[in-house]
């Protein structure tokens, strides 16, 4: 059921959220000697570019979305598979550094729990383990693909292309199928920080 108050407190926190992960994809890349995310305009904490807009509307109406995937140029790194590992693990790093900055605010700041302070606060760590624990879910095109990519023989990249044939249905089966082992995850992450 739609939940108007609900929406409007975690919308902005999300587009936070996203555009923090993105941005972080952007940065690594840059950093690491590929021009491409810059030259995209996706070097930016401004979240306007970092926007799929049917993305954010399924993220609206059924809490399930996505961001423009960050454009880059492996063959621009000194050791293309090790740039692109680190390029990939940098968002889902960026959620977790996110989350636990905030939990070190919402420890040890005197805050009313039943206020909206800390509710923004708790939702913001929750949503950053959550997009963090789930981007590393090893199938295409969620950032855990090309870590799993990174550690697989080569004689073994059948297997990514698979994934990607079938990446698009394995998300569907396990956001409804898998949520109960997603949220446990999260919950014991969320219960670890705060």
């Amino acid at each position: 059921m739609f939940d108007l108050s609900f929406f409007v407190l975690t919308l902005p926190i999300l587009l936070v959220v996203i555009t923090v992960h993105e941005f972080s994809h952007a940065l690594v890349a840059d950093r690491l000697g590929d021009p491409t995310p810059r030259l995209a305009g996706r070097l930016t904490l401004n979240p306007i570019p970092h926007i799929d807009p049917i993305g954010l509307l399924m993220l609206i109406i059924v809490r399930f979305g996505w961001a423009k995937p960050v454009p880059i140029n492996p063959y621009n790194f000194r050791d293309p598979r090790s740039g692109a590992l680190l390029v990939s693990i940098a968002g889902p790093v960026s959620n977790f550094l996110f989350a636990w900055i905030v939990a070190v605010f919402y420890r040890t700041l005197p805050l009313d729990y039943a206020g909206l302070p800390a509710a923004v606060m708790s939702y913001t760590i929750f949503i950053n383990l959550a997009l963090g624990v789930f981007n590393l879910i090893p199938i295409p095109p969620l950032d855990g693909s090309h870590v799993l990519e990174f550690f697989l023989p080569p004689h073994r990249y059948e297997i990514m292309q698979q994934l990607e044939q079938y990446g698009f249905m394995l998300l569907i089966a396990i956001i409804f199928f898998g949520q109960p082992i997603l949220f446990a995850v999260i919950d014991f992450l969320y219960r670890l920080l705060v």
